[in-house]
C-alpha cells in the first residue's frame, strides 16, 4: 500500500509540475536563454584565455629560437678561435634550449588543439543562442494568440458584451408604455361610471355627438 501511495504522490507532484511549467513555459524559456547566453560567454572567456596563454607560449618560444641562433653563432666563432670551453658553454646551453622548445612547442600545439574545439564549441553555443531567441518570438507570438483565443471562447460560452447590450434594449423597447397604459385605464374607468356613455351611443348613431369633431368643422366650412 505505501508502494501505491508512493507511485501516486510521485504521478501527482509531476503532473502539477508539468502544469506549472506550461503555465510558466515563457518565463522558463527566457531563464534557460539566459543560462545558455551565461555558459557561452563563459567560455568565451576561457577561449579569450587560451589564447592569450598561446600568445605568451608563442612570445617565449620565438626568444628561444632567437637566442638559440645568436648562441649557435658565437660557439661557432669560439670555436674558430680555439675558445673551446666558451664554446662548450654555449653547446651546453643550446640542447638546454633545444629541449625547452620541444616542451613549449607540445604547449603550444596542445593550446591550439584546446582552442580550436572550444571555438567550435563557441560558435555552436552562438548559433543555439540566435535559434532559441528565435524560437523565444515564435513561443511568445503563439502564448499571445492562445491567450485572445481563450479569453474569446471564454466569452463565446458565457454572455458577451453584445449580448447584455441587447438584452437591455429588449427590455426597454419591450417595456409597455405608461402613457398607454394610463389611456386605457382612463377608458377602462369611464366604462365602469358611465361617463362616456353619451359618447359611446353618439358613435353609435344614437343622437347628437357631446363633442365638436372634423367633420362638423368641415361641414360648417362648406356652408
Amino acid at each position: 500500500m505505501l508502494s501505491t501511495f508512493r507511485t501516486l504522490f510521485v504521478g501527482a507532484n509531476a503532473r502539477a509540475e508539468d502544469r506549472l511549467r506550461d503555465v510558466y513555459a515563457i518565463e522558463l524559456i527566457d531563464q534557460k536563454i539566459r543560462e545558455t547566453e551565461a555558459q557561452v560567454q563563459a567560455a568565451k572567456g576561457t577561449l579569450a584565455s587560451l589564447i592569450q596563454r598561446r600568445r605568451s607560449e608563442q612570445k617565449l618560444l620565438d626568444m628561444l629560437h632567437t637566442r638559440i641562433e645568436s648562441l649557435t653563432e658565437r660557439a661557432r666563432a669560439a670555436i674558430a678561435a680555439g675558445r673551446d670551453e666558451m664554446a662548450n658553454e654555449a653547446a651546453t646551453a643550446i640542447a638546454e634550449m633545444e629541449n625547452e622548445t620541444v616542451v613549449r612547442q607540445s604547449t603550444l600545439d596542445r593550446l591550439d588543439t584546446q582552442a580550436t574545439r572550444l571555438r567550435a564549441s563557441v560558435e555552436k553555443g552562438h548559433r543555439r543562442v540566435i535559434d532559441l531567441k528565435q524560437g523565444a518570438l515564435q513561443a511568445k507570438a503563439i502564448r499571445r494568440e492562445q491567450t485572445m483565443q481563450a479569453g474569446l471562447n471564454t466569452t463565446l460560452k458565457g454572455v458577451s458584451s453584445a449580448d447584455e447590450a441587447q438584452d437591455l434594449i429588449n427590455k426597454v423597447v419591450g417595456k409597455d408604455d405608461p402613457l398607454e397604459q394610463a389611456e386605457i385605464l382612463a377608458d377602462i374607468n369611464a366604462g365602469l361610471d358611465h361617463s362616456n356613455l353619451e359618447d359611446r351611443m353618439a358613435d353609435a348613431g344614437f343622437g347628437e355627438s357631446t363633442k365638436v369633431t372634423a367633420r362638423d368643422v368641415l361641414d360648417r366650412l362648406k356652408d
